[in-house]
Formats: C-alpha cells, structure tokens, sequence
C-alpha cells in the first residue's frame, strides 16, 4: 500500500504513558504511511482531581462512588494482567511493524488544543491527523489536515459515543454493537462521517473491558489502513445505515461491570 508518490502524511497525537498507542501504533503507521510527526499529550499535575469533579457534576455523588469503586476493582482485578498482555502486545505490533520512529518530529504537551499542537501541525501539513486521545478537539486543530482528523473509536457509533462503548454495549448486551468506529471528527462528540465499523470475535468473559477495546481496533488495523487511503484518494464511501437510539456514555461502574459479567457466564437471564 505505501508508495512512493502516493503516501499519505500522517500526524499521531496520543498520549505519553500509553505505550501500545504512541510506540505500537506509531510504528503500524510508519510502515503503512509517511508519519511526519507526533503529539504526546502528558498528564498534568492535578488532572486527576479535576477529572472527579467533574465525574461528580456529572452524575452525581452515588454514581461517582459507583465508578471510584470499580476503578479501586479494576486495579485490583485487572490491571497487573492488562499491562502484562499490554507490553506483550506492544512487542507483537513492533516485530510485524518493525518501523524506528524514535527519529520521527514529536512535541509533548498538556492539551491537544495547545496553540503549540496548531503550530505543529500547520508546519507539518498533514494529509491525515490520527487522533488517539480522550479529549475534545477544536477546528483550529482537527481543520487542518487537509483530508482530516480521524479517530478509531472503541465503540459503534452512533449508539456509542464518548467514553467506553464497548464496555456499555457489553452491559446492555448488545453484542452486535461491540465493536470499533473509524470517523472523521467534527465538533460534536463521535458525531463525525463514519467510515468503517469493525469487531473481532471477543472473549466476553475472560476479557477485561480494557483488552477488548483495544482488541476492536489492533485486530483491524489493515481494513482500517485500506479505508484511510480510501479516504485519501476521495474514494471512500461513508457508510449509511438506520440508527434506533444515539448516546454518549460515560465511565464505568462496578455495578454495570457486575451485571454485565453475570450475564455472560449465564448466572443473570
């Protein structure tokens, strides 16, 4: 697919502390594009306080304990056997992708919005902006790809927006829609030109949320690179079809992680 003459620029913008995201996916489209730069977006001090109160304004105080204890259960639960297939994982994609991106432009900021992310960006010039970030993107940045910003959002649109779809659509039990998105972003939330929904066949219940939402897209990633240069070359096709319900969803909560885990070893009917 990548030739010379016919490669796309590409920017990645993604964060700092998420190795499959910045160094893995980093090197799958420095094999399959011309990556022309990268954004890290590093936390900032007190970030984590602000995210709960806005959590707390949200959804309110018994719904915020409701989170703050699954996530005290994931971390307990989870987390050790998430980062270890994580790093195993990273190793996989680097060895099918054995691109070096160490010499690739990359700037480190807090926000994406930053004035300094627009002036990267407007310096690149870039065909394609692949966002892997959980933030809002302003026009002054997802405008100025000249094809567009993309992102490849774990979550059928547009019943799952926002945060953690495959997660909520686990806990309805809407199997059909656990899945990936890739959309071109607007200024609405996963509102965006869809171009793609995809899924793989998911271990619902020896699985983490975490590792499925990963899995939706990594196990796409070459429909995913065919799309984009689709896109690319203006002959994509959005796809069109009937929507009954739109939501964007929020964190998870451990009673919504109890049903759901219930359901799937058959204990709830």
């Amino acid at each position: 697919m990548k030739t010379p003459g016919s490669c796309p620029r590409v920017v990645l913008i993604c964060h700092e502390n998420d190795g499959i995201d910045c160094k893995g996916l980093a090197a799958w489209l420095a094999c399959s594009f011309c990556l022309s730069g990268i954004v890290l977006l590093r936390d900032k001090p007190g970030s984590t306080f602000k995210k709960i109160r806005r959590e707390y304004k949200r959804v309110g105080l018994l719904r915020l304990i409701d989170v703050l204890l699954f996530r005290l259960f994931y971390r307990l639960r989870y987390s050790r056997s998430d980062q270890a297939w994580a790093e195993k994982t990273l190793q996989s994609l680097l060895k099918k992708y054995p691109a070096n991106t160490d010499a690739i432009e990359t700037i480190t900021v807090f926000n994406p919005n930053d004035d300094r992310v627009r002036y990267f960006l407007e310096r690149l010039q870039p065909d394609l902006t692949i966002a892997r970030c959980k933030f809002i993107l302003k026009p002054a940045i997802f405008d100025i790809a000249r094809t567009g910003t993309f992102v490849m959002h774990p979550g059928i649109c547009p019943e799952y927006r926002n945060a953690h779809g495959c997660f909520w659509a686990l806990v309805k039990r809407d199997l059909k829609h656990v899945g990936m998105t890739l959309l071109k972003v607007d200024a609405g939330i996963d509102t965006g030109t869809v171009y793609l929904h995809s899924s793989y066949s998911f271990d619902e219940t020896h699985e983490s949320h975490i590792v499925i939402q990963y899995r939706v897209v990594l196990e796409n990633l070459q429909r995913i690179t065919n799309v984009l240069y689709d896109i690319y070359n203006a002959s994509a096709t959005p796809v069109k079809r009937p929507c009954h319900f739109s939501r964007a969803w929020g964190q998870p909560w451990l009673t919504a992680y109890l049903y759901w885990k219930l359901s799937a070893r058959g204990v709830l009917a």
